[in-house]
């Protein structure tokens, strides 16, 4: 592969490897600092004194440099490693605790939501990032960035899901830097008057000032909603309903700004000032002020770690466009990455968001300029929409192992959304800069705001009706993450084939495709043979699930089961076949039984059971053990929290193990 004859982006693969490494395994610091250090001091060493690049012994020895560079990198930048981390204080129990608001996130139905860094706890200086939680009360206002506060509140650990196949929210925040939630309640605490502005405080009072401006304009809710995420990168007035049409029409990616939206921007700045590039240094003043008025967009937008993420890597590719020279552009994007990952936050590798802006950018550098040569159409309008369609194609084949290994799902219409989208996105980009900037100013006209809603208005329609053709929609596509490296090498051989046809290279990619299909195959040979039976956790709700191969039954005292727990199982585990059964107060599993106590407290008598408390009953728990003689007790999500503490200091008591799945996720019957 010609990209891998590129310095940075091998330098660039192996530090993504360190990192790696440095994610799945543990590590002391001050161990691999030293073992980095004198590694790359004998790199320099046999460089200075060989002078020979080309030698095994230099390339090992960078090969094993870049690669402990990214295990210290990942090692060093996660906080709990820190020193001073709040974790290594033991007294945090009725500790006062000084708290700075770093990012507002958004509210759920019962409370508003932040991200806080630790100041202090009790005078000591401390570092670290927190989840916090306060219930919504009408005497409550919202919090803002940067606004510091005073708590005596208790952190707790972070649950991780408590049944299978739901996202993984604790591992998320982890990778975040955050590990600990504090619910903090209206009153409990105080807020620092004249606390310390900084940049994205700043940032954050410049976004709050621009909204409340838009919202006393005419707009439309939906419309305003969209313009606020698409500029401003405020999701959070966006209605479930828009979201989701979005969502299924393949043009998600709209909402966030994200590398999309800065580099249209970029290529509408570098349009505008192209009048410049015919004066002495004209080139170089078009990069100084596109890389300018792109931060000052991501200042504008609140500066939040996506954006910032994105525009850093869009000022590499301002870069690249500026030596003109297309071989570059690899080079600085991979430099982009090596930058972004060493010195921003190695945590960004395992973000969705990350992945996809740079699977799509990559794919976009590397498979449009073949796809476009495939036709050249004479007429210029046709040219400009066969080459977007390019584009369109090109960046969903780049993002497609990623959305169908996140998202399992796939819109087959996507490129009619993209088609209209997309070009369109640099003119709403532009308008809305120019509606913000005369808001501002009090001179944005109604004829202006008029035209600007109904163009968003249009585009919400679009979307709506692509989302509406639920034939086009693959969902429930199950996909794991070795079908994700599969496709990965899938794609990489067949683009190099598309490039240059031989015997091998079809070869190659006829056994990639065969590995892919075989391994597929063999999953669902596996997902066949699987039987197992789980007691899963929903409050005020008994479910059960019976799995025979791709066929399950489920178990319930009610029939309105939640969406989302069974799709996600029968996603991950390709089931087929789902039914419903009513619950019965007994059964016999793999020659055990199990006994089901519900709220009129009757069972029958029956040898060492399994027991299974639903819907709080009200029995004499020792009189029970002594007469049934429980192998194990098992209390699910429909039980109230006082029975559970009850029952479990019973159990402990007879030593008979206990199991809420509240606490200890879903029950397997193994």
């Amino acid at each position: 592969m010609k990209l891998l004859a590129f310095i940075p982006i091998r330098l660039t693969l192996l530090l993504i490897v360190g990192i790696l490494i440095g994610h799945y395994f543990s590590f002391d610091p001050i161990h691999l600092l030293f073992i980095t250090l004198f590694l790359f001091v004998l790199l320099t060493t046999i460089f200075i004194f060989e002078k020979n690049t080309k030698s095994i012994l230099f390339g090992a020895i960078v090969t094993l440099s870049f690669i402990f560079l990214g295990i210290y990198s990942y090692t060093a930048a996660q906080p709990i490693n820190n020193r001073n981390h709040y974790s290594k204080n033991t007294q945090t129990k009725d500790a006062l605790w000084s708290l700075k608001i770093k990012e507002i996130l958004k509210p759920n139905q019962y409370s508003n939501r932040y991200f806080a860094s630790v100041e202090s706890i009790d005078d000591k200086k401390f570092s670290g990032k927190l989840l916090i939680t306060i219930p919504k009360d009408s005497t409550h206002q919202t919090l803002n960035v940067d606004d510091e506060l005073l708590t005596y509140s208790d952190i707790q650990s972070i649950s991780p899901p408590l049944n299978p196949h739901q996202f993984n929210y604790k591992k998320y925040l982890e990778n975040l830097g955050v590990y600990h939630n504090m619910k903090i309640n209206p009153g409990t605490f105080v807020k620092i008057k004249n606390s310390q502005v900084t940049l994205i405080g700043i940032a954050a009072k410049a976004r709050n000032h621009i909204i409340k401006k838009l919202n006393h304009k005419n707009f439309g809710t939906d419309e305003l909603s969209v313009i606020q995420a698409l500029l401003l990168g405020q999701r959070s007035e966006i209605s479930e309903e828009t979201y989701t049409n979005y969502q299924k029409a393949g043009a998600v990616h709209i909402l966030a700004v994200s590398g999309l939206h800065i580099g249209i921007l970029l290529l509408l700045i570098q349009f505008l000032l192209s009048p410049l590039q015919y004066f002495p240094k004209g080139r170089t003043i078009t990069l100084i002020l596109s890389v300018i008025l792109l931060w000052a967009f991501a200042f504008i937008a609140g500066l939040s770690a996506s954006i910032i993420r994105a525009t850093t890597m869009f000022t590499f590719v301002a870069y690249a466009l500026y030596l003109n020279r297309p071989s570059n552009t690899f080079n600085i994007l991979a430099l982009s990455i090596f930058f972004i990952l060493l010195f921003i936050n190695p945590n960004l590798l395992f973000q969705v968001g990350f992945q996809m802006s740079y699977a799509a950018v990559f794919a976009i550098l590397w498979i449009f300029p073949l796809l476009k040569e495939i036709w050249f159409p004479k007429n210029k309008a046709v040219r400009y929409f066969w080459q977007l369609f390019c584009v369109s194609v090109a960046a969903q084949l780049g993002v497609l192992p990623i959305s169908l290994y996140y998202f399992h799902q796939f819109p087959g219409l996507f490129f009619i959304s993209n088609l209209v989208i997309v070009p369109a996105l640099g003119v709403i980009l532009g308008m809305g800069i120019l509606v913000i900037f005369l808001t501002l100013l009090n001179w944005l006209p109604y004829p202006l705001v008029w035209i600007y809603n109904e163009i968003i208005g249009l585009m919400n329609s679009l979307i709506a009706w692509v989302a509406k053709q639920e034939n086009f929609i693959f969902s429930a596509i199950s996909f794991d993450f070795i079908q994700l490296l599969l496709s990965i090498l899938v794609l990489v051989i067949g683009v190099e084939l598309f490039t240059k046809f031989s015997y091998k290279r079809i070869i190659f990619f006829l056994m990639s495709i065969l590995c892919f299909q075989g391994w597929t195959i063999y999953q669902d040979f596996e997902a066949n043979k699987k039987s197992e039976i789980l007691v899963l956790h929903q409050t005020r709700k008994t479910i059960i699930i019976n799995r025979n191969g791709i066929n399950l039954s489920i178990i319930t005292n009610k029939n309105n089961t939640p969406d989302y727990l069974i799709s996600d199982y029968k996603t991950a585990e390709r089931i087929d076949n789902i039914k419903y059964d009513s619950l019965n107060n007994s059964y016999s599993f793999h020659e055990k039984s199990l006994l089901i106590i519900d709220s009129m407290g009757i069972y029958p008598n029956l040898t060492s059971p399994k027991i299974l408390l639903t819907q709080s009953p009200r029995i004499n728990l020792d009189r029970l053990i002594d007469s049934l003689m429980p192998n194990e007790i098992i209390a699910d999500g429909s039980n109230y929290k006082s029975y559970i503490n009850r029952w479990k200091a019973t159990c402990i008591k007879n030593k008979i193990p206990f199991h809420y799945t509240g606490e200890k996720g879903y029950y397997n019957f193994k």
